[in-house]
């Protein structure tokens, strides 16, 4: 795959066709039934491995990446009538880690689903590139992601120049296909609607660095 020039422009790029439907939709079994909104946690199930570990998904990395990539988070959400929310405007700012370790430069700490997570220097997290590969076609009426481009290149923000970068960048909805991977940085500016269909909105989200942590800490998860 060659690089798209606007991947780093604008902080996500659309890929299209990287799975047929037909192996979304065993992924899909394989994955099996979500209660409530998603399941942490995937890196022990074998199918989830298989595709993250895919040429095709790793083949997508590699133009953006400069160490290999490592596997470091994997979470399967299912939007549907049992389960639907949105998502205000916000970036993905913490890493999971195994254990809390005071180590400078990394903070605030939080606990989620009682693993510890911690908020790296923005250094590190521009390093981050997020897979979401969708197994079901996504749009607006089913909650499909909405980005605010260049966004991932403003740093940490706070919460009022969120709201500014609201007013003076265009939003985009990223519609997609079943088997299409949207690769994004973790800083770029990303919400979502409710669904207002009965359709399924099924993501497998894909999280990889191609550094190790310093100082003792580690990743909760973590697959190479």
């Amino acid at each position: 795959m060659y690089p798209d020039p606007s991947f780093e422009r604008e902080g996500y790029a659309r890929v299209p066709a990287v799975f047929p439907t037909g192996e979304c939709q065993e992924l899909t079994l394989a994955l099996g039934a979500v209660t409530g909104a998603g399941r942490r946690g995937l890196l022990e199930v074998p199918a989830v491995r298989e595709v993250a570990f895919s040429d095709r998904v790793l083949g997508c990395l590699h133009p953006y990446m400069e160490g290999a990539p490592r596997l470091v988070r994997a979470i399967y959400f299912d939007k549907s009538p049992g389960a639907n929310w949105l998502v205000p405007w916000h970036q993905d700012l913490t890493f999971a880690v195994r254990e809390r370790r005071e180590v400078p430069g990394f903070g605030p700490w939080s606990v989620k689903d009682g693993i510890p997570h911690v908020q790296p220097p923005v250094g590190l997290l521009e390093q981050v590139i997020t897979v979401r590969l969708h197994l079901d076609p996504c749009d607006g009426d089913n909650g499909a992601l909405r980005v605010l481009p260049g966004t991932h290149a403003l740093g940490r923000l706070a919460a009022d120049q969120i709201q500014d970068c609201r007013t003076q960048v265009e939003e985009v909805l990223c519609a997609m296909e079943a088997g299409d991977a949207l690769l994004m940085r973790p800083l770029l500016l990303h919400a979502s609607s409710k669904s207002m269909t009965d359709r399924h909105r099924r993501i497998l989200h894909l999280e990889y660095a191609g550094f190790d942590l310093p100082d003792g800490l580690a990743w909760y998860e973590s697959a190479e």
